[in-house]
């Protein structure tokens, strides 16, 4: 009582500060939360008005214009400058170097029935080359999966897909790596290339397609420049982080010495970040290789020509041959570019006595290769690869024996978990979305991305429900929003249990790991095949599909989340008297936070790029659309309109969740 009486100033300034803090700030669970509720009251109210549904045959105004604006396009080709003098100019260049090195390996060249290199000779350099830049046992990874591509009856239409992976990884190369160095000195064209990169890298795969046939038509040209503007982000991203990552106390040495600014690029900055840059490389070739076999969409030659016709006759057999094709490709050039990036420190650490023959041992190599070729240039027996395939046949009968055996015996329990899913989640979600009126479902979304992105993520949503209501697909966009959040919801669920469990053993991640990154090399459309098997064509194989292809980078980011928690934290938690659930879910998960944000992100892209691609086996919605439009003329408006949808649908998942992780990590 005393010192309150000496002190009365303090006393008085404290009494009006405590009503201000017995305000409690709502939390965003219980905002999200009241969202909901309210948007459930009006679904029941308002259910089947202004839903802006359309048949699949309807077109609106702005498809026939974009039909309209597509003939004239044809019409006046050839006689348009811009056409004339730069589209047309560009397609030839690209054509001509597609056909050059097709005519090396893969078609026949002029007057000869084969291509100028042979199987033999084509097998040689593969291998010489996997040696050169790697070691002698990606050599032998490499000649053993060229060798099965002609043993699977599919040696040209392998080398079809490797003609069109080296050109558009060379043209790739040639813009990326020098606008990665750009991005890497400059912090203000960083920023500028930074927006370009994240929404080339958020659009899936088949957006990309319609686009460019309509001023470069479908062929080998178009689907080299959509791989070229897909496949170069990664190198752009890994060089400009390559370059930033030098130590700058090297870098100033080296200006110290008197060093100019091309000096120190060319003799310190590049050098020392040659391995992270050929990691940017061997992202670009398995991003190349991902597009060029969707790119059978639009008559692009090679193995995705294989599986789509395949999946369009439900031919399970053929699929998984020409799929197992490309995954061998993908492991062939994953490991070949890996090996590369590790080379020079290998060489470094390496006791192997046998390594200071290793130059006269590659010019060794180098004759026997220039023998190789040389044999394959002159006798058919080196040129045209023998035998008809015979593996590939047998692969093919098995996996349909097989296949008939999973729907003969375990169709009961395929069909069970599918309906589970289906009727129990994505038929209740899909509802929804798609019988709610559209401002209403606009308004929750816009609401969602205020409470958990803020304002800005509030606003790009906004104008990403106005485009899409602009689009005329409104419908089909809510109908791949809900197999998207589904799918990205059992993701998280396997992501999480998975992540989890890597992250606190370090026995599980060896484990698992491995299985993960040779999950994400293969291309999103083989992940269709085994699914096909199982489900038959419906939007649930594009779901699971979806999931598998999706839960390796959440399970990834998580793990490392968890593994980043302090152990001082965990084991305070224990001596507290915590047991495992109890760590788990109120000290790991809860400081994980910005990770499990960072996963959900990765997994709505991953997800939303493959619930896309399922619609060539029966997924419907904007996947059809885009696939429509590229086999119907007059349906080309609508799936170009379907293909902005997605790349809409992208933009908007991207955004709100990226704002989320930041706020997590805040």
């Amino acid at each position: 009582m005393t010192a309150v009486m000496e002190k009365p100033g303090k006393t008085e300034a404290a009494e009006p500060a405590a009503p201000a803090k017995s305000v409690r700030k709502v939390s965003r669970p219980v905002m999200i939360g009241a969202i909901l509720v309210v948007w459930l009251v009006l679904f029941a109210l308002l259910r089947g008005k202004q839903t802006l549904s359309l048949a699949v045959a309807d077109l609106t105004d702005l498809h026939r214009w974009i039909n309209d604006f597509n003939d004239s396009i044809g019409a006046n080709r050839n006689s348009n400058p811009l056409f004339l003098y730069f589209f047309n100019e560009i397609r030839l260049v690209i054509d001509n170097l597609v056909t050059f090195v097709q005519h090396l390996i893969s078609q026949p060249s002029g007057a000869r029935p084969v291509p100028e290199i042979g199987w033999l000779g084509v097998v040689g350099l593969a291998g010489f080359v996997s040696w050169a830049v790697g070691n002698w046992k990606v050599a032998l990874l490499a000649v053993a999966g060229f060798t099965f591509f002609g043993l699977q009856g599919l040696w040209q239409e392998s080398m079809d897909t490797l003609a069109l992976i080296l050109c558009a990884v060379f043209v790739a190369l040639l813009f990326a790596i020098p606008l990665g160095v750009w991005a890497g000195l400059s912090d203000r064209f960083n920023r500028l290339m930074t927006p370009f990169l994240d929404l080339m890298q958020t659009m899936p795969t088949m957006v990309y397609l319609a686009p460019l046939t309509l001023f470069f038509l479908i062929g080998g040209a178009s689907a080299t420049i959509a791989t070229v503007i897909y496949a170069a982000p990664p190198t752009i991203r890994i060089t400009a982080h390559a370059i930033r990552n030098v130590s700058k106390t090297t870098v100033e040495a080296a200006d110290s010495l008197g060093a100019t600014r091309r000096q120190s690029l060319l003799k310190v900055l590049l050098p020392m970040s040659k391995r992270t840059v050929v990691m940017g490389v061997n992202q670009t070739i398995m991003a190349a290789l991902a597009m060029v076999t969707i790119a059978a969409l639009i008559n692009a030659p090679g193995l995705g020509v294989n599986v789509l016709q395949a999946l369009q006759s439900l031919d399970v057999g053929t699929a998984f041959n020409a799929g197992l094709a490309i995954v061998i490709m993908a492991i062939v050039l994953d490991r070949v570019t890996t090996a590369a990036s590790a080379r020079e420190e290998h060489a470094r650490n390496s006791k192997n006595r046998f390594e200071k023959w290793r130059r006269p041992l590659l010019g060794a190599g180098a004759v026997v290769t220039v023998i190789l070729i040389y044999l394959s240039r002159t006798y058919l027996w080196a040129a045209d690869f023998p035998g008809d395939g015979t593996v590939g046949s047998h692969i093919a009968s098995a996996t349909d024996t097989a296949a008939t055996w999973v729907q003969d015996n375990l169709s009961g329990l395929t069909n069970a978990f599918r309906d589970a899913i289906t009727n129990g989640l994505l038929n209740p979600f899909q509802t929804l979305l798609t019988d709610s009126p559209w401002w209403l479902v606009g308004a929750v979304l816009v609401a969602l991305a205020v409470v958990l992105g803020g304002w800005k993520s509030g606003i790009t949503t906004a104008v990403c429900v106005g485009l899409l209501v602009a689009t005329g697909v409104w419908s089909d966009a809510m109908t791949t929003m809900a197999s998207t959040i589904v799918a990205t919801v059992l993701v998280m669920i396997l992501g999480i249990v998975f992540g989890v469990w890597m992250g606190r053993s370090m026995t599980a991640d060896r484990m698992i790991r491995p299985t993960l990154d040779a999950a994400q090399v293969m291309p999103p459309f083989v992940y269709l095949v085994p699914f096909l098997a199982l489900f038959g064509p419906t939007r649930f194989t594009a779901i699971v599909a979806a999931i598998v292809y999706g839960a390796p980078v959440a399970m990834k980011i998580i793990a490392d989340g968890i593994r980043a928690v302090p152990e001082t934290t965990v084991e305070a938690a224990t001596s507290a008297g915590c047991n495992t659930w109890q760590i788990i879910t109120k000290v790991q998960l809860p400081m994980s936070r910005s990770a499990l944000t960072l996963a959900t992100n990765q997994g709505l892209i991953y997800v939303l790029s493959m619930v896309v691609v399922g619609g060539l086996v029966g997924a419907g919605a904007l996947g059809y659309d885009v696939v429509a439009g590229f086999s119907q003329g007059e349906l080309y408006g609508k799936g170009l309109a379907a293909g902005l949808a997605i790349v809409l649908l992208g933009v908007m998942f991207d955004r709100i969740t990226q704002a989320a992780a930041r706020r997590a990590g805040a």
